[in-house]
């Protein structure tokens, strides 16, 4: 039997996911570098320090209504994983040596399965966006 398993990672998922409302946004963004510093210290989730970095971006975009082409649903899983990655008691504590990070690379691996064309589509968006404001500033 695994340990985590695709089924308990989509409970978890859906359990964070459900209590997210907007205001809640501005609380994660606020603790953006503390999630960074954990993804980057724990080694297994280390691997999705660059996808994570995007849903940051996406998330704050959304906040401050520069990108709202979205729907909630993928906006509340994303910051339903993020919020879980943070909380060091979840399902599997963070504080288990070589297993307390297995529930967190599920839920965001589960996560990211269920919103790549939304984060797809966003990371068009961005370096559209970023070449645009070269021009712009070329002129």
């Amino acid at each position: 039997m695994a340990l985590f398993s695709q089924k308990n990672a989509q409970k978890e998922l859906n359990a964070e996911a459900e209590k997210v409302n907007p205001a809640d946004l501005e609380a994660l963004l606020n603790r953006q570098q503390a999630i960074e510093a954990k993804v980057k210290n724990s080694g297994k989730l280390n691997r999705f320090s660059a996808d994570i970095k995007l849903m940051f971006s996406m998330l704050r975009d959304y906040w401050n209504g520069s990108y709202r082409n979205v729907p909630w649903k993928s906006i509340a899983a994303i910051a339903g994983a993020l919020l879980y990655v943070l909380n060091p008691l979840d399902l599997i504590p963070d504080l288990l040596l070589g297993i307390g990070f297995v529930d967190d690379v599920g839920v965001v691996a589960l996560c990211l399965n269920l919103v790549e064309s939304d984060l797809h589509k966003y990371a068009a968006f961005k370096e559209f966006r970023d070449e645009s404001t070269q021009w712009a500033q070329a002129d």
